[in-house]
């Protein structure tokens, strides 16, 4: 059972960090919603993690739910700007997945570094934002050394017995950009790509790409997200297609979030996934 007061301490700290950097799923999906309604919702969420078959590992550099005793499969999920490893880590009962699905979810902390546009400020960040803008965005070799903090993760799955192809990779905004990346140029047979609420950081380097062509790629988007414009990752979509890859879009009414009717798209495409 989950004490009142820890419930207290997890809403006032998801208070705290959405009015500094408005980030984190559980708070964002349902930030229009009085005051109570989030609050009751958010501790449903966390007693729901808890209180079920899940079992949760925490590491200095990641989180990780494994369901099942034996996982037939991983999903590597990067979380956004500001937040870390726990940030999704709630997602995993609420996909509501096959029984019989044995899945790792590896959530990775990123490291903490300067933010330019942020003020310097240092915070959890896969590589530095440069501006405002989608072009010129990212700072390209912050961004290269997180894909390639990717694919050792990749790398560290397959040592841990499981097949490359059953290896998903994933990630919202920032941490979204990165598993775009990665998913292009790896050399590993991955079994798909799932991007959130994100955009291609390196648009010029897709013409380039060495990943697999016929990759499953989920890609979601609100369609008035204040963060990360609709057409940054409408726009990286059509791009992606461009250079010969194949794009399950979705865009939903919501701002730089996670909604109910995106967890269950999700659930359902990595049940296909790994069918």
């Amino acid at each position: 059972v989950v004490s009142l007061l820890g419930v207290v301490r997890d809403f006032r700290w998801a208070q705290d960090f959405s009015h500094k950097y408005a980030h984190n799923w559980n708070i964002m999906r349902i930030f229009s919603q009085p005051l109570i309604t989030r609050f009751l919702t958010f501790s449903a969420l966390h007693c729901a993690a808890l209180l079920r078959s899940e079992q949760n590992v925490q590491s200095p550099d990641a989180v990780e739910v494994l369901r099942g005793e034996k996982p037939q499969g991983s999903v590597i999920w990067l979380h956004g700007l500001g937040a870390d490893g726990h940030d999704f880590e709630p997602i995993v009962p609420e996909l509501r997945l096959p029984a019989e699905l044995s899945l790792r979810f590896v959530f990775p902390h990123a490291p903490v570094q300067p933010v330019t546009i942020n003020g310097g400020i240092a915070m959890r960040s896969w590589y530095d934002i440069l501006s405002f803008d989608s072009t010129d965005r990212a700072d390209r070799a912050g961004l290269l050394e997180s894909s390639a903090r990717l694919e050792g993760l990749i790398a560290r799955e397959i040592e841990r017995g499981i097949a490359v192809e059953k290896i998903v990779i994933a990630g919202f905004s920032q941490g979204g950009a990165v598993a775009i990346h990665t998913a292009l140029q790896t050399k590993h047979n991955i079994a798909g790509l799932m991007a959130l609420s994100t955009y291609m950081a390196l648009p010029d380097d897709a013409e380039k790409a060495t990943g697999r062509r016929d990759l499953p790629i989920f890609m979601a988007h609100g369609s008035f997200d204040p963060v990360l414009q609709l057409a940054w990752g409408r726009g990286s979509a059509d791009r992606l297609i461009e250079v010969g890859f194949s794009v399950d879009w979705h865009e939903y009414p919501m701002a730089h979030a996670v909604c109910p009717r995106e967890i269950a798209d999700i659930s359902e495409w990595l049940a296909a996934v790994y069918s």
